[in-house]
């Protein structure tokens, strides 16, 4: 049975990342005037390697996507991991440690995939660069939207796709805290030059609640620099305070060896720094009245997991799913039924990552240490079945 046509409704997006240009991709196609407004003056491309995986896969081939994200998938072929005094552990395909599918599994720059997802909704979609929301005010008949720049505006629907410390979630629920649950890391990416000569591949070195890793996406000059430090509560003076973040590194890696002094230079150097605690959110909804989350905002499951590109994607397509031939409040709640479970499985991936990537103790990283050398002699494991545990409903909602 067919729903009937959804009206026509002027929606508000908080977000122009992938979360939030993917819902205007989705919710343009239903026929709905949609604006993104974003704090940013530019899109934020960033060229770290992302992830996307079983069911993202089959929403980027419905976005028509698909044929140019795999031209772009940057195939990385090595994933070495270093001890403290930087000899070789062992030197394996990444899949052997991430479940991926070869020849399925799309690994890519994230400027990549944003600036795909920008074009193909730039010409019907408005953007607002250089804003964002200042106060929202929702009645029955819609969301009056004051903005930062002085305007103000009047939408049917508002959605925060405004990431993992969303202003828009903090507005309609309140402060973060009472949903982040903090993971015990810190870490920071930034660009450097590619000194060592690396070339599609990862090399990672680990101490104790310490690590440092070079992400090399192609041959070129320049690669991606990652330290990551265990730290018990997270250091929120620090999220706005480049020069904190800074101490902070320079204090968890004072005497770290292999390549990490290299590293703390680049980074006191580096213009473009990501900083910020590994967490995740969870909430008990999603929704209020008129205004939905959805990606990081919503459901950020942390880079642990390795399923927060396609957590976004998939969310995205399944809220404006939900929303087809549905007013906001039944639409909402389909697009808690249909994807809540998803979510779920997804999130609980996060063991397995820390696990992995940072043992904490001595023993730990010696247990890591052994399992991943028996790894190398091993076929590669079949993929985690969460990467594809969602049907995806018809685009239009039917």
């Amino acid at each position: 049975m067919t729903r009937p046509t959804t009206p026509r409704r002027k929606v508000l997006i908080s977000g122009a990342g992938i979360a939030g240009t993917a819902l205007a991709f989705w919710l343009g196609r239903q026929g709905h005037e949609v604006t993104v407004v974003e704090k940013a003056g530019t899109l934020r491309s960033g060229g770290y390697p992302i992830d996307v995986r079983g069911t993202a896969l089959d929403v980027v081939d419905r976005m028509g996507l698909l044929p140019r994200l795999r031209d772009a998938h940057i195939d990385l072929r090595r994933l070495t991991f270093l001890d403290g005094d930087g000899s070789e552990i062992t030197s394996l395909h990444p899949h052997a440690v991430t479940g991926g599918v070869e020849g399925r599994d799309l690994e890519i720059r994230r400027g990549d995939l944003t600036n795909a997802l920008y074009e193909a909704v730039r010409d019907d979609v408005e953007f607002l660069f250089d804003d964002s929301v200042a106060t929202l005010d929702q009645s029955a008949h819609g969301v009056d939207v004051t903005f930062r720049g002085g305007a103000g505006r009047t939408y049917d629907m508002v959605f925060g796709a405004d990431g993992m410390h969303s202003a828009t979630r903090k507005t309609l629920f309140g402060p973060e805290e009472q949903f982040h649950h903090h993971l015990g890391h810190c870490f920071a990416v930034f660009p450097m030059r590619n000194a060592l000569g690396l070339s599609h591949e990862t090399v990672m070195w680990n101490t104790p609640g310490r690590a440092a890793a070079l992400y090399a996406v192609d041959d070129s000059d320049e690669v991606h620099a990652f330290l990551n430090f265990a730290q018990p509560e997270p250091p929120v003076a620090a999220f706005r305070d480049r020069a904190a973040q800074e101490a902070l590194l320079t204090e968890a890696f004072a005497d770290a060896g292999w390549q990490v002094p290299a590293l703390l230079t680049a980074l006191h150097d580096a213009d473009d720094v990501f900083f910020d605690a590994v967490g995740q959110i969870r909430m008990p909804r999603w929704s209020s009245g008129r205004v939905a989350l959805l990606g990081d905002a919503a459901y950020a499951p942390s880079f642990l997991t390795g399923q927060g590109t396609s957590l976004a994607l998939v969310g995205a397509y399944m809220l404006a799913a939900s929303l087809a031939g549905r007013d906001h409040a039944e639409g909402f709640a389909a697009y808690e039924h249909t994807t809540r479970d998803f979510v779920t499985r997804n999130q609980n991936l996060v063991g397995e990552g820390g696990a992995t990537l940072f043992p904490t103790t001595t023993e730990a990283l010696e247990q890591r240490n052994t399992r991943l050398r028996g790894l190398s002699t091993l076929p590669a494991p079949p993929p985690r079945a969460a990467h594809s545990a969602l049907v995806l409903p018809a685009s239009d909602g039917g």
